[in-house]
C-alpha cells in the first residue's frame, strides 16, 4: 500500500475511520530526519497491508499538528479504531519501527 497524504479534509476518513492501524508521519520538506525516515515508511508501507500510513505536512496542515501538540518532527503517531497508542519522536531505523508498529 502506498502512503496517504492527509489533510483535514481528509483526516476522519482516512484515520479516524480506518479499518487497519493507522501511522502518521507528521513531517516538513526542510526537516532532514523527515526525509531520511519517509523512504523507510515507504517501505513499511509496501511491505505490510495489515497497517495505514499517512503522511502530514505540519507546514501545510497547521490545525492538525496543533491537534496532535506537535512539537518535533519527525512525529510518528500510531492509531487503532481512532485513539492514540503509541507514539515515536525522531528518526529511528526499521527494525526499531516495525517493532514498535508490532510488526
Amino acid at each position: 500500500m502506498n502512503t496517504v497524504r492527509i489533510t483535514a479534509d481528509n483526516f476522519e476518513q482516512e484515520v479516524l475511520k480506518s479499518d487497519k492501524k493507522v501511522v502518521i508521519d507528521f513531517w516538513a520538506t526542510w526537516c532532514g530526519p523527515c526525509q531520511m525516515i519517509g523512504p523507510v515508511l515507504e517501505e513499511i508501507a509496501a511491505e505490510h497491508d495489515e497497517i495505514k500510513v499517512c503522511k502530514v505536512n505540519v507546514d501545510e496542515e497547521r490545525a492538525l499538528a496543533m491537534k496532535f501538540q506537535v512539537s518535533s518532527i519527525p512525529l510518528l503517531v500510531v492509531m487503532n479504531n481512532g485513539e492514540i497508542v503509541n507514539s515515536i519522536v525522531g528518526y529511528r531505523p526499521k527494525a526499531e519501527l516495525e517493532a514498535a508498529l508490532g510488526l
